[in-house]
């Protein structure tokens, strides 16, 4: 006899739990679910049919898989969490009896990681599961730098608690020094919601949001418990990707950590790094760790050349600066390897790129500004070469050097509107904190000033921009993102508009420039007429006298032009054409031409591609209609921004004319 079963034992119902029969059955609390769930990736499921699996029930429940509720059963976090909510039970009970003495003994052996920093679990175990080899890790590095770099960003409150932000942002420096040293970083974008970076790391491409360093401002609807719980386990793993990073190019991890450095806002500067890397490279060693101090003599040359030299002056030595530089680069051209007999070996020739890309700010050093973004400018000059970056000693410790007078300085980043100086003897000019009250003859001459910009741009394309684009005042080229491909026909502003468009846009663009030109010879000639009359109202007694010469010789031009119209006519007669015709220009004729034929090809096209979809099944039709529907949509948008760009054009092109 078959084996009877019963209902609600086989099938989906056999398949699911609700939340509440998995915390039954697990004996925990609701947040320590929840915090369960998190870290060992367990999330709720969505049945086929919630009628069969809730037995008919249509209450909102949320599901969860048997098996992972049974895979929870053996875990060691369990047993931390019973043993938790068993002593929260003992105090409670010492101070429902009176007894404070004891319910302080009992509460000094919890864990309170809002006070100490650490909790009595770890979850080391946890990452090893969910990450079998090392690439896993990588590739879910996203969202943990995302998480943990907003979290560095955040001021300390009752639920995040300041331990938890200044390890966040030691984690966060300790990957930017590896990301330094390897030379792994590759893109970055400025946006609206922070700042993007992309590094290659061990073949893996990780993408990662970086906010703006701005007073932030936490709000009441965030559940900052389910966020402080991903942050705990991210925290163990960046920990665990420091250390086999580290360890991977030589260095001793963790690095060397100067808390008093910390202390004056040094960041990256309060780590010292040590390793098999770094034995040889004395010179880097005593770049890094020995105060700049510049020569006293040519100090004082150079302050005095600032206060005498004028502005034509100090760009004539711009120019003479790039020149030597220019020759030093020819006179250090690399030597090239001859063989030694006709015939011989050829030998290979020593490449002049280097490191690449890696060390394209290797040979400047860089000074910024005290209103520049100071953290993200240090960690991308370092990135890419820069061992020498100096900044305004208001902006924390760590620089290569404060004195913005500094000889050795090559480029100078600031990003404040050059104005005149008020020197006015009342002194009623508002001291604005938003400008850069440096006339032309107080830069330092032989020295680059570029806008923050410049630095992004350069490294995202690879090469060095001319920094006269990017001067300060200056209106900056478009920043585009270095994530997004170039697509054939779409909008590419850094393409001109009369390559880009297609052939129906240009002339409907010709069309429109024309119906342009009509209405504004229209408004001129109204405007002529109105001029005319309003000189008519005001003429004098004298113009008076003059009236019948004036009216005799309006006479004779009208008689004039009639008489070639009736010439025409009378032309247009013996060929046989009209009138209207001999009129038409042939520009325009030749574009009327071009539109017809245009129109007559994109009919003929339409109608090959109605009798090809004919041919497609219906689910295949569905598809293709689709992806029409999404292409002429990109279209629409790409000649809306096309359109926005022309005119923009156009008004620029009035106003030159305008001031000319």
């Amino acid at each position: 006899m078959a084996r009877i079963r019963r209902r609600g034992d086989t099938g989906a119902s056999r398949n699911f739990v609700t939340r509440n029969q998995a915390i039954r059955k697990l004996q925990i609390s609701l947040p320590d679910f929840r915090k369960l769930c998190i870290w060992k990736g367990i999330y709720p499921r969505e049945p086929r049919s919630k009628k069969k699996v809730s037995k008919s029930s249509t209450a909102s429940t949320t599901f969860y898989y048997h098996k992972d509720i049974q895979y929870l059963l053996h875990e060691p976090l369990l047993q931390k969490f019973r043993d938790t909510k068993a002593l929260e039970k003992k105090i409670s009970k010492a101070l429902g009896r009176g007894d404070v003495k004891d319910a302080a003994r009992l509460d000094s052996n919890a864990a309170r990681p809002e006070k100490t920093g650490k909790p009595n679990y770890t979850l080391d175990h946890v990452v090893r599961e969910r990450y079998p080899t090392f690439v896993d890790a990588l590739r879910d590095l996203d969202d943990c730098l995302s998480m943990l770099f907003l979290f560095a960003n955040l001021p300390s409150t009752s639920t995040v608690p300041a331990k938890m932000i200044a390890r966040c942002e030691r984690l966060c420096l300790e990957f930017q020094h590896y990301l330094i040293i390897s030379r792994s970083l590759t893109k970055s974008f400025l946006s609206i919601k922070g700042i993007y970076y992309q590094a290659n790391i061990q073949g893996e491409e990780v993408l990662w949001l970086v906010p703006y360093k701005f007073t932030q401002r936490v709000v009441g609807d965030i559940d900052f418990r389910i966020m402080g719980t991903f942050i705990e386990f991210y925290m163990t793993l960046l920990g665990f990707i420091n250390f086999r990073l580290y360890t991977s190019i030589g260095l001793k991890y963790p690095p060397k950590f100067d808390l008093v450095k910390d202390e004056n806002a040094a960041e990256l500067g309060a780590f010292t790094l040590e390793g098999r890397t770094l034995v040889g490279g004395e010179e880097q060693k005593q770049l890094e760790e020995i105060t700049h101090r510049p020569d006293p003599k040519i100090q004082a040359a150079v302050n005095k050349v600032v206060k005498t030299l004028t502005s034509g002056e100090a760009n004539g030595n711009e120019t003479d600066v790039a020149a030597e530089e220019e020759e030093e680069d020819q006179s250090g051209a690399l030597d090239k390897f001859e063989p030694a007999a006709p015939g011989g070996d050829i030998l290979l020739q020593p490449s002049a790129v280097g490191s690449g890309q890696g060390a394209l700010f290797s040979k400047f050093t860089f000074y910024l500004s005290r209103e520049t973004p100071r953290q993200p400018l240090e960690f991308i000059l370092k990135a890419f070469g820069c061992k020498r970056v100096g900044w305004d000693a208001t902006l924390g410790d760590g620089a290569f050097t404060t004195n913005e007078l500094d000889p050795s300085i090559t480029h100078q980043i600031v990003d404040r509107p050059v104005v005149q100086a008020v020197t006015t003897e009342e002194g009623d000019g508002e001291d604005n904190q938003t400008s850069q009250k440096l006339t032309q003859n107080q830069r330092v001459p032989g020295r680059i000033y570029v806008q923050p910009q410049w630095v992004w741009d350069s490294f995202n394309d690879g090469e060095l921009k001319e920094a006269h684009l990017y001067a300060p005042g200056a209106s900056l080229p478009p920043h585009l993102s270095p994530f997004v491909k170039n697509v054939q026909g779409a909008y590419d502003p850094t393409i001109p508009l009369e390559e880009q468009q297609p052939e129906n846009e240009a002339l409907d663009a010709d069309s429109d420039a024309e119906v342009e030109d009509a209405d504004a010879d229209e408004t001129a000639e109204g405007m002529d007429i109105a001029g005319e009359d309003n000189d008519e109202d005001d003429e004098d007694d004298d113009a008076e006298d003059n009236e019948d010469v004036d009216a005799d010789e309006d006479e004779d031009e009208e008689e004039g032009d009639e008489a070639a119209q009736r010439q025409q006519e009378l032309e247009a007669e013996m060929t046989g054409t009209s009138l209207n015709s001999k009129k038409v220009n042939a520009k325009t004729k030749a574009k009327a031409e071009a539109r017809k034929a245009l129109t007559k090809k994109s009919r003929e096209e339409a109608e090959d591609l109605e009798r090809a979809k004919g041919m497609l099944s219906k689910k295949k039709r569905k598809l293709f209609e689709q992806m029409q529907y999404t292409n002429n949509k990109k279209s629409a948008v790409d000649e809306k921004l096309r359109g926005k760009r022309r005119r923009l054009e156009k008004e620029q092109e009035k106003a030159k004319k305008a001031s000319a």
